[in-house]
């Protein structure tokens, strides 16, 4: 096949080139930066330079025409933050996804994979395991809400011979992550404190386990199907995050623990101090850190599994090991 990647500089989206390349297929990775096209250049992908920002023109950019020689798009790029506000996201990742989808149809692409976020249905949704059949509620984070804001716009385009085939994934994790820098200078610094110490259940995902699920996806799965993808063994947060942290030398076993009942009121009167001074960066302790690490959550990936053929083939040991070599 011949797929049009965005993201393909980033962790996800590297990943997923070097993937794609190794199985035979010919990859155009759109590219806004020089240091972004010698990445996914020595990936092995072919350079498209051009920035998703450019679709908000009036008139469509010259890369767009590239998306006619291909037969699939994946949709990785994304800015992610977990504080700001929803048009902040809207601007960055909303517009551009939408447009990009619909040149995508302009142009004939057969199937259209977007990687969003299991963060959809965190916020006023609290069952403990989820579902696609599960209602997502409001997220307590801009970033989520506007992921689920945009799988419904692609939902209710205009689809013309596109497929459409969403995936969302929880916390990824694997070798090259960079989600772990700020977590990791908390725990240097002698300030991270787990939640009930640490008992809760979370999910997340291998990002060779990703992109798996990614290139099942641009053969498998139904028009309009919507899939949790995650290595397939939640367990409490304690049980992860340790041996994670311990990959980038940071000993957590002496932290401390804060009660679910202290942790929840601190973190919604700070979240609400911090937006009425309009503060740009996120108070220590948040609603969403609330309910990541202070609440039980995993994903029922029964659907990846039958519908996609899905199977997570990297175990924590194993992902463990890559980042600690």
């Amino acid at each position: 096949m011949k797929i049009f990647v965005t993201g393909g500089s980033g962790f996800v989206g590297n990943a997923l080139v070097h993937r794609l390349v190794a199985e035979g297929h010919e990859v155009l990775a759109l590219a806004r930066s020089d240091s972004s096209v010698q990445r996914v250049r020595a990936a092995g992908a072919d350079p498209v330079l051009g920035d998703l920002a450019d679709l908000s023109q009036a008139q469509a950019p010259s890369w767009v025409a590239r998306l006619r020689e291909v037969d699939a798009v994946v949709h990785v790029a994304a800015r992610m933050e977990f504080w700001g506000p929803d048009s902040l996201f809207e601007q960055a990742n909303h517009v551009p996804t939408v447009a990009l989808h619909a040149a995508s149809v302009a142009a004939g692409v057969r199937r259209f994979v977007l990687v969003s976020a299991a963060s959809v249905s965190t916020g006023s949704q609290r069952r403990p395991v989820v579902d696609e059949s599960t209602p997502e509620g409001r997220a307590n984070i801009a970033y989520s809400r506007v992921k689920l804001a945009t799988e419904r716009a692609l939902a209710n385009a205009r689809g013309g011979n596109t497929e459409l085939v969403v995936l969302r994934p929880p916390f990824i994790w694997g070798r090259g992550m960079a989600t772990l820098d700020e977590l990791t200078e908390v725990a240097e610094a002698g300030r991270f404190s787990w939640i009930d110490h640490g008992k809760h259940i979370v999910d997340f995902v291998h990002v060779a386990n990703l992109v798996s699920s990614i290139v099942l996806a641009l053969t498998r799965g139904r028009h309009g199907g919507v899939y949790y993808v995650t290595d397939g063994t939640p367990m409490p947060i304690r049980d992860f995050l340790t041996p994670l942290l311990a990959a980038r030398g940071v000993d957590l076993s002496e932290s401390r623990s804060v009660p679910m009942a202290i942790a929840a009121p601190v973190a919604a009167v700070m979240e609400r101090a911090a937006r009425l001074l309009r503060r740009k960066s996120a108070p220590p302790l948040t609603n969403w850190l609330v309910s990541w690490t202070g609440r039980d959550r995993s994903y029922d990936i029964t659907a990846a599994r039958t519908e996609l053929g899905y199977s997570p083939d990297v175990p924590l040991e194993k992902g463990l090991a890559e980042m600690r070599s």
